[in-house]
């Protein structure tokens, strides 16, 4: 079946030049174990003649009829191949015209049956007009078939020398060998405007480790296996070089289907031992880690932030996180420390620490902070301070059921709790993908007037990072969203959260805003220019933003790869899209400048990139006023009608800004405080 594998198996295909007889080919490629057949539409030997006469009026039908198969087997089992002497761009103007008109003959029946994909070959650098005609084809409403764009990892060998004959010394060198059919395929999705799915073919010969990252980080639909690839292990089976299970590893986790072709060459088991090993393989692959078991299904799948400061969250949502194996004994771990410094142990039954809690939740931190006491032996009095009324309901049932009046349970904002004395600690988990996202800075800014002088924040500190990545994936994913029809491109002036998959990281992560609590400085909006260097050509859609945290001097959590806290689930990355992809070349410098911005009402990013090319400046403030003045505008048509503007202008504002009048997550694109 033509389906993405589900990591319970692996799906497979089997690639045929040429079926006689269809409906008994499915049934014996189905008895080896393969999902599906990839084959021509149209016979490979039929080349068919539009330009001249009499071959164009030839009698009677041009390929087998569709009645040979039921309607579903057509819409699962079949991947049509386009036919191999169609050449759309050659030089040739008959031959040329005569492939334009085979080509949209074999794409409008591969529509007409319903298939499931239908695979084009690149098979050089010049390929405008097949993108051309493959555009209007797409763009005329014909929606049915999911094109595999088919693109070997490294050119032929004969391509490769041709390459390097035609190229002075002084211009050429291996990387530029290795990069020069992933041009192809980048040219060709350009001019077909993003949109298209990667067919790749691994052969013999494997391009360095950062050609494949490269290539592993573009929307790989499958991956071609020729039969010549594969080595005899001394009982005659094949296996595949440690160079080649390693990207095959990878290519399970981005949930590529196989494609075998090439005749058998190992055993008198037809192909069946080529399914069995790669079914071994994925049966021996690395287990995946409690972060990747708990980010399932949510890879590449674009988030709003939740904003638990201006929303009320549900109780399963608290739930989620609270299952977070990492978080919350990191930071009993800071409180457990924090207490014994503050402390001496003569004092240890006398001093009473008073730790406040700022936005409880559930009670994960008042827990933690309690058994972090309990830990040390010291004396703790603790307020818990939450602006949900919902959870404060279960708040009060810890208290009466656990925690006694060790605990005093407060239902209130933060910002306007009136503290009947100074803290001694103030723990707060405020914190967003990018550190400062969710406000943290100006919350506990607003809180520090009850800590004592010498009081101590958990955290302590935390800094953001940018990395700049290449996702034609995720450029694809935000510019599909419909949230904000009403302002075309402003879904690009949008963080999102996101479980970052299938990408290709172009640098190391460095490091952007940096804020510390307690603090005498309470300017929190911030500039930063940050530079990386290229390696390889590429494409720039974006930036990932992580964050690092210090809770409590050695006690740290972080997202940022590298440093990634082991098992800790709680933050995906956030990803700072770009309106217009920039292609990259080796030895370039990107460099990119990022403000948070703060106008005493609202809290906003801003970013552009300034090398190696200009792009917008994303996300300004004209945004923001056109937010307003259209906000407004919904506010006296909402009374003209009698309705409740509240909702939309709510919405509205979101889109662009985090407001200062309510604190809130990342919302697009702009913080409410």
């Amino acid at each position: 079946m033509a389906s993405a594998s589900t990591g319970s198996r692996v799906s497979c295909g089997r690639e045929l030049n040429c079926v006689p007889e269809i409906a008994d080919t499915l049934v014996a490629v189905a008895k080896v174990g393969f999902d599906f057949v990839c084959m021509p539409l149209f016979h490979p030997r039929f080349r068919r003649e539009f330009e001249s006469e009499p071959a164009k009026t030839r009698l009677g039908a041009q390929t087998r009829s569709d009645l040979l198969l039921c309607g579903r087997d057509w819409n699962t089992l079949i991947v049509g191949k386009l036919s191999p002497w169609i050449d759309a761009d050659s030089d040739i103007v008959i031959e040329r015209r005569n492939s334009e008109a085979a080509l949209v003959q074999e794409l409008n029946f591969s529509a007409y049956l319903g298939l499931p994909g239908f695979m084009i070959p690149l098979k050089g650098p010049h390929n405008a007009n097949l993108a051309r005609l493959l555009l209007n084809h797409i763009q005329t409403g014909h929606h049915t078939s999911n094109f595999w764009i088919r693109v070997p990892m490294m050119a032929p060998e004969d391509m490769r020398e041709d390459l390097i004959e035609n190229e002075s010394a002084s211009c050429i060198d291996d990387a530029n060998v290795e990069e020069k059919t992933w041009s192809w395929w980048h040219s060709f999705r350009t001019l077909c405007d993003y949109n298209k799915r990667v067919s790749l073919e691994v052969g013999a010969d494997m391009p360095s480790d950062a050609v494949i990252d490269k290539w592993l980080g573009e929307p790989i639909k499958a991956a071609i296996l020729p039969t010549s690839i594969f080595l005899t292990n001394r009982k005659g089976f094949p296996v595949l070089s440690k160079a080649h299970q390693k990207i095959i590893f990878r290519l399970f986790k981005l949930e590529a289907q196989f494609i075998l072709t090439g005749t058998n060459r190992h055993t008198d088991k037809d192909f069946q031992s080529y399914l069995q090993y790669l079914e071994y393989l994925n049966q021996n692959r690395p287990a995946p880690n409690s972060y990747e078991l708990f980010a399932k299904g949510y890879e590449d799948y674009l988030q709003s932030p939740l904003q638990p400061l201006m929303d009320n969250l549900e109780s399963q949502t608290y739930e989620v996180f609270e299952k977070d194996p990492i978080k919350y004994s990191q930071y009993q771990q800071a409180v457990y420390k924090c207490l014994l410094d503050r402390v001496p142990e003569e004092q240890k039954d006398t001093n009473v620490q008073v730790l406040m809690v700022l936005g409880a939740g559930r009670g994960p931190l008042v827990n933690a902070s309690l058994h972090a006491a309990r830990q040390a032996d010291r004396k703790l009095k603790v307020y818990a301070v939450e602006k949900n009324p919902n959870a404060v309901v279960t708040l009060e049932n810890w208290r009466f059921e656990e925690w006694g009046d060790q605990v005093t349970v407060v239902s209130s904002d933060m910002r306007e709790w009136k503290a009947p004395e100074k803290a001694d600690i103030i723990v707060s988990e405020l914190l967003g993908s990018f550190g400062d996202n969710e406000l943290s800075p100006e919350c506990l800014d607003g809180a520090q007037h009850f800590l004592k002088e010498d009081g101590v924040s958990i955290p302590s500190s935390y800094t953001s990072f940018l990395a700049p990545l290449s996702s034609s994936k995720l450029y694809n994913e935000v510019r599909g969203c419909r949230e904000h029809d009403k302002h075309p491109q402003c879904h690009f002036e949008t963080p999102y959260v996101v479980r970052l998959h299938n990408f290709h990281q172009l640098a190391e992560p460095k490091p952007c805003f940096t804020f510390t609590h307690p603090t005498t400085d309470m300017n929190n909006n911030r500039y930063q220019c940050l530079r990386f260097p290229v390696d390889c050509n590429s494409v720039l859609h974006g930036f990932a933003g992580y964050f690092e945290t210090t809770l409590y001097k050695d006690v740290t959590l972080s997202i940022k790869p590298g440093t990634h806290s082991p098992g800790m689930f709680s933050w995906f990355p956030i990803l700072f899209p770009l309106k217009q992809p920039i292609s990259l070349s080796r030895n370039d410098n990107i460099a990119v400048r990022f403000w948070r911005c703060n106008n005493g009402k609202k809290v906003w990013y801003e970013w552009a990139v300034t090398e190696p090319s200009c792009s917008a400046i994303h996300n300004p403030a004209v945004l923001l006023l056109k937010s307003i003045l259209i906000s407004d505008a919904t506010q006296r048509e909402s009374d003209r009608a009698g309705s409740n503007p509240t909702t939309a202008r709510i919405q509205l504002y979101s889109s662009f800004s985090f407001s200062l009048e309510q604190c809130c997550h990342l919302e697009p694109a702009c913080i409410r405080l």
